[in-house]
């Protein structure tokens, strides 16, 4: 159950809507969830392969929620704002806590092309090669091998929920074609999901994707429509080394002046007009150490 990627470009205002009856449908049975995630997951597959998405920034976006949702279950209340503060307030030596863990945990994990090495690099607390065991756990259609993988790790490492829905996102990706991981299990179950086995697990993932495959396609068009226009108003920007910084945004979740490839007053004053275009937003609310992100 692989999917063609289509190499053709859509119009950012006409970016493949989720048909209402794959999330308004109310129904019961393994079999009825299965066809209404599958429908999702293709779905997705669909506008994943347009141009006009920024596939590093949706994967990003994607890996704050589902680190989010991570630290939830393990009783944290931290949100995205303050997991957005632990990775980008951190100076060398210093230690991230328990939720900035998590949240980068998540972006390693997004970075680079699915592999064991680069999965091994997120996940540094796992010898590679039981990483690779833990996936080769997964067989069948895409779901069920990503259920498989979930309850392979779970059952081996029952605190390991992030690696357990990273390496099930993983075996997602390899078995529909693509390249990366997208992050999509975490956002949609819940806590008491991650204890379930066999049919009720494959359940519980069927609906989480519908959910979540819905959620990454809403969040595709915005992100789209926003880098459009962040492009299209990039030639306004004089300063020099604007078009890398523009580069930059549409790459990361959020973005401090100091990692632009300008001068310290100059970044801020670039980002200030980018915020006065409406092509970024600052993400913080704050005078000090603002963040900024499209």
């Amino acid at each position: 159950m692989t999917f063609a990627r289509p190499e053709h470009s859509i119009d950012t205002d006409t970016l493949p809507r989720m048909p209402a009856w794959v999330t308004s449908a109310r129904v019961e049975t393994l079999e009825d969830v299965a066809f209404l995630s599958g429908a999702a997951l293709n779905h997705l597959h669909v506008v994943l392969g347009c141009a006009e998405v920024p596939q590093a920034l949706l994967r990003e976006r994607l890996a704050l929620c589902a680190a989010e949702a991570c630290v939830a279950f393990s009783g944290r209340r931290e949100r995205a704002g303050e997991l957005r503060d632990a990775a980008h307030l951190l100076r060398p030596g210093d230690l991230p806590g328990p939720a900035g863990e998590t949240y980068l945990i998540w972006r390693r994990a997004v970075e680079r092309p699915v592999a064991v090495k680069a999965l091994g690099r997120a996940l540094s607390a796992f010898e590679p090669g039981q990483i690779a065991t833990w996936l080769d756990a997964g067989v069948g259609a895409p779901v069920k091998r990503a259920a498989l993988v979930l309850e392979a790790v779970l059952r081996e490492a029952p605190r390991a929920d992030e690696a357990a829905l990273i390496l099930a996102d993983a075996a997602l990706a390899q078995a529909l074609g693509w390249d990366h991981v997208v992050p999509l299990l975490a956002a949609g179950l819940k806590r008491a999901d991650l204890r379930k086995q066999g049919d009720e697990l494959k359940l519980a993932c069927h609906r989480a994707l519908v959910s979540s495959a819905a959620e990454a396609v809403r969040l595709s068009t915005n992100l789209a429509r926003r880098a459009a226009h962040l492009k299209a108003v990039a030639p306004k920007l004089r300063a020099k080394g604007a078009a890398d910084a523009v580069e930059i945004f549409l790459k990361q979740d959020a973005v401090a002046p100091s990692v632009l490839p300008l001068p310290d007053r100059a970044a801020r004053r670039l980002c200030d007009r980018l915020v006065d275009l409406g092509a970024v937003r600052e993400l913080t609310g704050r005078d000090t150490f603002r963040l900024y992100g499209v």
